[in-house]
């Protein structure tokens, strides 16, 4: 079939310019440019209208016959004509208009075909598509947003169909933009924002829509730009954050706390707790971690993996002997590197190559080893590093801490615990 413009090739491109967010920044756009504000209770075939004479009329693309085709596909052609016709505007009272010339052949004679498509004005085009109503939310969410903001208005047009998604809500969000924007970095939790209908859940889903525009409207000094991304919502606008935590049991029941051998507490408080243990053993394996024999003088801490950083704030642990215990792989050996920034004098724990091969049986395979240099390392270890991120052992080798044979593990750390 001949590849002529259809009704349904228009509204395709008109919902591309929706999708596009033209449309509603083109309405938006014109009322920012008039001399008296838009009032959220004019109509909106009275804004369209205003809008059309900033982008409409819009020309849109067309693919008619050409006088050559017409001797070939003259009947094709002239059924083109009259659908095409049918369901323009000076049909339907809405949509596309059509512009006509007269062509002359001399086997056809005079004969009227298309030579342009246009959408007279941003009405007819929102008509078009059924997008009346979502475009009538918009101009109430963003004239809502001027009248307390000016500045977001250029936002507001570049985001024009992510503001139309959050609709329902936008009053909600004002408030709470409103509410941080009168309270800069107030060093409370989200739950503690007052504002009727928001929970920590509704912040917690829209951090990225409110950090766009709190970017905006919140003085420089009031926005830690090193903490980007949603994840640091709460640390780039001075909001406080869960407390991080740290897992330990004390092994020794000389130390218990009021009987409690197992806790979870704030990394601030574990610093102020020094309980007298000389002897420090890190894992990484919960059920290593539960299954951790008793031990005098000892604690065990849940390492984490790389987020062992947050043991740097607790300076008390530099002058204990600490024990690591992780998997045999790449990153097993990039952990205590990164331990070792911190304290030192930190010695490995069942993660030497005799280890590995005793339990050769039980090796799995590390699907994104790293790579990198580790300057930490004593030279053992650094060798056996060098094998696994080489695969001179074999194709991601790795061993993990829970592999261990149990009885092998537990001698190995009894034996640590009389040295």
């Amino acid at each position: 079939m001949v590849a002529w413009t259809t009704a349904a090739d228009i509204q395709t491109e008109t919902e591309r310019l929706w999708r596009q967010g033209q449309l509603l920044a083109a309405l938006l756009r014109s009322t920012l440019a008039t001399d008296t504000p838009l009032q959220c209770t004019e109509s909106l075939p009275a804004a369209a209208t205003r809008a059309a004479s900033i982008t409409f009329p819009y020309r849109l693309r067309l693919r008619a016959p050409r006088p050559s085709e017409l001797g070939t596909s003259f009947e094709e052609a002239r059924t083109w004509v009259q659908t095409l016709e049918r369901a323009s505007r000076q049909h339907t009272g809405i949509g596309f208009e059509i512009e006509w010339q007269e062509v002359n052949t001399r086997a056809l004679g005079r004969n009227r075909l298309p030579s342009a498509l246009i959408l007279p004005s941003l009405m007819d085009a929102l008509a078009l598509i059924g997008r009346q109503a979502d475009a009538a939310r918009f101009l109430d969410c963003a004239h809502a947003s001027l009248a307390r903001w000016p500045e977001l208005a250029d936002w507001i047009i570049r985001r024009s169909l992510m503001l139309l998604e959050h609709a329902s809500e936008w009053p909600q969000i004002l408030d709470v933009v409103s509410w941080i924007v009168a309270n800069p970095r107030p060093g409370l939790y989200a739950r503690q924002i007052d504002v009727a209908g928001v929970d920590t859940k509704f912040i917690e889903r829209r951090k990225a829509l409110l950090g766009e525009i709190l970017d905006i409207l919140l003085p420089a000094e009031a926005i830690d730009r090193t903490a980007a991304g949603a994840q640091r919502f709460e640390s780039r606008y001075g909001l406080a954050t869960k407390p991080v935590t740290i897992r330990f049991r004390l092994l020794d029941p000389a130390f218990t706390i009021s009987g409690l051998t197992d806790l979870t507490v704030p990394v601030g408080e574990f610093a102020n707790l020094d309980v007298g243990a000389t002897r420090i053993f890190i894992v990484e394996n919960e059920v290593t971690f539960l299954s951790f024999p008793q031990m005098p003088r000892s604690l065990l801490i849940f390492g984490g993996g790389y987020s062992i950083d947050r043991l740097e704030m607790v300076r008390w642990l530099a002058a204990r002997v600490i024990r690591y215990w992780g998997d045999i792989d790449t990153h097993g050996f990039a952990i205590l590197d990164r331990l070792r920034a911190l304290f030192p004098g930190t010695r490995s724990l069942l993660m030497d190559r005799a280890t590995l091969l005793a339990h050769r049986a039980h090796w799995s395979v590390e699907a994104a080893p790293q790579t990198g240099e580790l300057d930490r390392l004593n030279a053992e270890e650094r060798a056996l590093y060098d094998d696994l991120r080489r695969d001179r052992l074999g194709s991601g080798v790795r061993l993990e801490q829970e592999r261990l044979r149990f009885g092998y593990a537990r001698s190995t750390i009894l034996s640590e615990g009389e040295s």
